[in-house]
This record gives C-alpha cells, sequence and structure tokens, in this order.
C-alpha cells in the first residue's frame, strides 16, 4: 500500500505538471484566435479568457461527476479553487508586488454584484433540490436535475449578454501572420492535455481519500483546487506588478463567475442527475460567501489591498484549510457531517 500512496503521490506531480502546461498552451492560443476572429473585448474576457483559465476546474468538475459519480468531489474542487481565488491569488499578487493592489468603484459595484448574485443563484439551486427533489433516508441530500442545472446557467448567458451590451461597436484589425489553423491545433492539444491531467488528479484523490479513509472532496478542495488555480494565480500576479490591480482582480471575479455558473452545473448537465449533500455544499458556499466578504471589505475602504490585508487574506486561507483538514480526519467535527 505505501508504493501505492508513493505513486499516486508522484502522479499529482505529473498531473500537476501537465495542467500546467496545458493550461499556459491553452490560454495563448486562445487569445491568438480571439484576435484573428476579431473577437469584442467583452467577449475575450468572459469568455475565451474564463475557459482557458477556469478549464481545468471546469475538466475536474465533468470527470468527478459524470465519469467516477463523485459529484462532492468536483463541487468541492469547484468552491476550493474559488475560495483560493478569492483569498490567495489577490494576497499573493499584493505580496509579490512592490505596487499596492488598486481597484475602482466600477469593480467593486458592478462585476462584485454579479459575482456575489451568483454566489447566491448556485446556493439557491441546491437549496432546490432539497426541497423539491428530496433523496429518501438521507437527511439534507437532494438531486439536482437538469432543468435545475440551468438556472446558474441561464445567468451565466445574462452575464454574456450584459458585458456585450457595453461594448461599443469597435472595429479591431486582424492580426499579420497568425496562422490559424495551427493556433485550433494547439488549442485542441491544450485541452487534451488538461483533461489528463486534471483526470490523473481525480484519481489521485479518490485514491488518497480511501487510503486514508477521508471523505474525497477533503482532498478535492485542497489539492485539486490548489493545482488547478495555478495558472490563474500566476497571470494575476504578473498583472499586478505592472501596477494592472484592476485586470488582477477582475480575472479572478471572471473565474470565479465562470466555475459557479459553469463549471458545477456542466457534470450535471452530461450525467443527467446527481444528488447533492446540502450538509456539505451549505458550510462551503457559506466560506466561499465570507471569504468573498472580507476581500471586498478590503478593496472598498481605501480602494486598495494594503500589505496588512494581503496577510490577513492568506492567514484566513490557511486557518481554513488547517480546518478542512481536521474535520477530513474526524479531529473536530464542526460543521460538516
Amino acid at each position: 500500500m505505501m508504493s501505492d500512496l508513493l505513486l499516486y503521490l508522484i502522479v499529482i506531480g505529473v498531473a500537476s505538471a501537465i495542467i500546467w502546461r496545458g493550461s499556459v498552451l491553452l490560454e495563448s492560443s486562445a487569445e491568438r484566435i480571439s484576435a484573428y476572429y476579431g473577437l469584442p473585448p467583452a467577449v475575450h474576457g468572459a469568455v475565451v479568457v474564463a475557459i482557458g483559465s477556469s478549464f481545468p476546474e471546469l475538466s475536474g468538475a465533468v470527470l468527478s461527476t459524470a465519469l467516477h459519480g463523485d459529484f462532492e468531489l468536483g463541487l468541492s474542487t469547484v468552491i476550493g479553487s474559488a475560495i483560493f481565488n478569492i483569498l490567495v491569488i489577490p494576497a499573493l499578487s499584493g505580496i509579490f508586488s512592490s505596487k499596492l493592489i488598486r481597484t475602482n468603484k466600477e469593480l467593486i459595484y458592478k462585476d462584485a454584484q454579479f459575482y456575489i448574485i451568483s454566489v447566491a443563484v448556485l446556493l439557491i439551486t441546491f437549496s432546490f433540490a432539497v426541497i423539491y427533489l428530496p433523496v429518501e433516508g438521507k437527511a439534507l441530500t437532494g438531486v439536482i436535475s437538469r432543468p435545475m442545472a440551468l438556472i446558474p446557467i441561464l445567468l451565466y448567458g445574462l452575464y454574456l449578454f450584459i458585458q456585450q451590451m457595453e461594448v461599443q461597436d469597435v472595429h479591431q484589425e486582424r492580426p499579420q501572420g497568425v496562422k490559424i489553423g495551427k493556433q485550433w491545433g494547439l488549442l485542441t492539444l491544450s485541452l487534451a492535455l488538461v483533461l489528463v491531467g486534471v483526470e490523473g488528479l481525480v484519481r489521485s484523490c479518490i485514491f488518497l481519500g480511501d487510503y486514508f479513509n477521508t471523505p474525497s472532496f477533503i482532498w478535492g478542495i485542497t489539492v485539486v483546487a490548489a493545482v488547478t488555480s495555478l495558472p490563474d494565480t500566476i497571470v494575476s500576479i504578473r498583472m499586478a506588478r505592472k501596477g494592472q490591480g484592476i485586470p488582477s482582480v477582475s480575472n479572478v471575479l471572471g473565474s470565479n463567475i465562470f466555475d459557479l455558473l459553469i463549471a458545477v452545473p456542466a457534470g450535471i448537465m452530461i450525467a443527467g442527475s446527481t444528488e447533492v449533500d446540502y450538509r456539505v455544499a451549505a458550510p462551503l458556499m457559506g466560506i466561499l460567501t465570507l471569504a468573498t466578504i472580507m476581500l471586498f471589505t478590503f478593496l472598498r475602504t481605501r480602494l486598495t489591498l494594503s500589505k496588512k490585508e494581503n496577510w490577513i487574506l492568506l492567514g484566513f486561507y490557511i486557518v481554513f484549510v488547517v480546518w478542512v483538514v481536521l474535520e477530513g480526519l474526524d479531529v473536530i467535527r464542526l460543521i460538516l457531517p
């Protein structure tokens, strides 16, 4: 068994490297394709960039639910990634940048409001499952059907519509020298690499859950969530070091909106339906809400993130991870069933 554990730890390392390489290739090829076809900035940001940076989370949710029948693992991966994005990415961007992360009121009151609505709508969808399609013999467990999964997806459609309405008709010149066939080939290759890497992570987390006799979602919300968020982390840190605080934070929000409204229901749409344990989902969504409140409270006070606030965000994430691990090991039992 020890040899199996070592093997799966190696798989996690290799899978992480594959996801990293695939994500970098995905974002670069998607950006060139978007420029070639002259997509509006809003469509490029809300669709191309969001899908590119969030495809690892999308893959994790789909593979966990449709292939392995473990919706909680996929859900924990997405929510864990969202919590990581809200707390760790802004914190590290500020810590590794010589400049303060600066935002504006438009980001706080427009993008943040839609993001908070996204969190609420996903929680409402879980609530509908428990209320209208309860599972007999399982307390606070319901079935999320395809019609219910459409609720967050339709909200994302509204998000795209709103983004597009704010874009003026601007003629964009196509870049010269772009071999579009090659870019589509690289895009396909990058998608395949990410899928292979995420599948390796998912299988490893299922094994670790069995090996340590812990729920698999514990590993999804920590290991898989952190690995799949690495591409977003590097992108945001680079932006912050260039003094681009607003794009750095908006990249996080756009990725989280896509994760919550598309990545979570995508696996359900493929599988047909799945069970959700509200005792697990609600606390995790509550922590995500608390993390969101912390970030936007810090951002709104002076429209900046101070060095002290960066360390507070990072410290809260460390506390969260420690709590999840202790819950999974049955050392404490505060919220999770």
